[in-house]
């Protein structure tokens, strides 16, 4: 056990802190745990009959990536995500008593499935606090899963607050979904299965939301084989890892929506914090562009339906932040699978936009008879095909006689994408394309 004093100038945020965790005594920002590569094994002894063997196999992104990819498929896990292990372990190490009260806990959705399933299977009562951006998706399966589902919070740090209160006005035992030392124990046991299943590895990448699954993969995979590169993955709309090492403590970010909403976590966890930190070798934030056109590319080349935390390491790739991979054997986690189907949908849609196969693109064209046909059969003569056409003649300045047509069209790829720029270019005066991709996002294609 490690301990961390802090300055007067840092009261405010420790008091922040401890009043979400003032009835936790394993989340303590000033007495933080460091777990050990013995609690990692003997969870995996405890959990390895209730929680699934997932593959670890190599992929078909290897042919369009210059590496040899392997994924981890954590979303094979019978509620679709990781936190199963550490949250079957948590559940196994209570007492007889504390196992009688329940349990509570706060989480965006994929500890609250796992807690919640998992104290069914076991027969422990679970209550979750869940912030109102929580998947609708999630807090069904928690009610399905029989456990007391609170939607209350804005966001994480919220929802907790209100979970600490409920545990001490119920006598609940709090578990912390990323920070609890059996909970990251747990999640290592990913590490272990990782080591076992694939030889000569190079680099493991893991997504980072409160730091629980890197803090416990890290140490595993590191006690195991410490020339392994462990890299962290990020959301850059909630890059809080990155700012604790800036800071050199766990310290609050503000969060925005992300499509990783399972890595929006305002601050990371400090026993996470202390045992990750020296064992992570690169953390990199990743746009909520590549995070789309990675669930995409999963979707087309692998037949696999990933979330967007899921997505995130193989998004550092496409965005071309982890090229020092080339030549190399990576895993990557693929750490949950939880996804609304209409959060997908825009997924698919925001990832062919992203690399050129469904543009949206405004021509000024005459408005004589046919002119609107003309623009029409222009597209389609390079087998361009076209989705939506709205057209306005109202708010044309330029002139009477002209009339601005809206064209959503789909084509095969970036190259066609270009062909029909140049097409409409060389045809008409004004041409106005919205967020034409750039070739960047085809560089690790090449």
């Amino acid at each position: 056990m490690e301990r961390n004093t802090y300055s007067s100038d840092e009261h405010e945020e420790i008091e922040e802190m401890q009043d979400a965790c003032y009835t936790d005594p394993f989340c303590n920002p000033d007495e933080p745990h460091v777990i050990q590569f013995e609690d990692i094994t003997s969870a995996a002894f405890k959990i390895k009959s209730g929680v699934v063997l997932t593959p670890c196999i190599k992929s078909h992104l290897s042919e369009i990536t210059g590496m040899e990819i392997f994924l981890k498929k954590e979303f094979l896990q019978y509620t679709g995500s990781f936190k199963e292990r550490g949250a079957r372990y948590t559940l196994l190490m209570l007492n007889s008593e504390l196992r009688r009260k329940g349990v509570i806990s706060a989480s965006l959705g994929n500890h609250a499935q796992a807690i919640s399933y998992h104290g069914y299977k076991l027969g422990v009562p679970v209550t979750v606090v869940m912030p109102i951006v929580a998947p609708i998706m999630k807090i069904q399966k928690c009610r399905q899963y029989g456990a007391t589902v609170v939607v209350q919070g804005k966001d994480m740090a919220e929802s907790k607050k209100i979970a600490m209160k409920l545990a001490k006005e119920h006598d609940y035992t709090y578990i912390n979904g990323y920070d609890h030392p059996h909970i990251m124990a747990g999640q290592g046991t990913i590490g272990l299965e990782i080591a076992d299943q694939v030889d000569n590895i190079d680099a493991v990448v893991v997504p980072i939301g409160g730091g629980g699954l890197i803090a416990g993969v890290a140490l595993a995979l590191k006690t195991l084989h410490p020339n392994i590169q462990i890299i962290g993955v990020e959301s850059e709309k909630c890059a809080s890892f990155s700012h604790a090492v800036k800071m050199g403590k766990p310290a609050h970010v503000p969060i925005e929506s992300t499509l990783a909403d399972g890595l929006a976590v305002p601050i990371v966890g400090y026993n996470a914090f202390l045992t990750a930190r020296p064992l992570i070798d690169k953390i990199v934030t990743v746009s909520e562009e590549y995070i789309a056109l990675a669930i995409l590319r999963l979707v087309e080349m692998e037949k696999i339906v990933v979330e967007g935390a899921g997505a995130a390491g193989f998004a550092a790739i496409l965005e071309g932040k982890l090229n020092d991979l080339k030549g190399k054997r990576v895993v990557l986690n693929l750490c949950g699978g939880n996804i609304d189907t209409t959060v997908l949908g825009r997924c698919l849609e925001r990832g062919l936009a992203a690399e050129g196969r469904l543009l949206k693109v405004t021509v000024t064209v005459s408005d004589r008879p046919g002119g609107i046909a003309e623009l029409c059969k222009l597209i389609s003569s390079i087998g361009v095909s076209i989705k939506d056409v709205l057209h306005e003649r109202a708010w044309v300045t330029c002139d009477v006689f002209s009339v601005e047509v809206k064209v959503v069209c789909e084509t095969r790829d970036y190259e066609h994408a270009q062909e029909l720029k140049c097409l409409l270019n060389s045809v008409y005066r004004k041409v106005n394309f919205v967020d034409f991709p750039t070739e960047k996002v085809f560089a690790c294609m090449d």
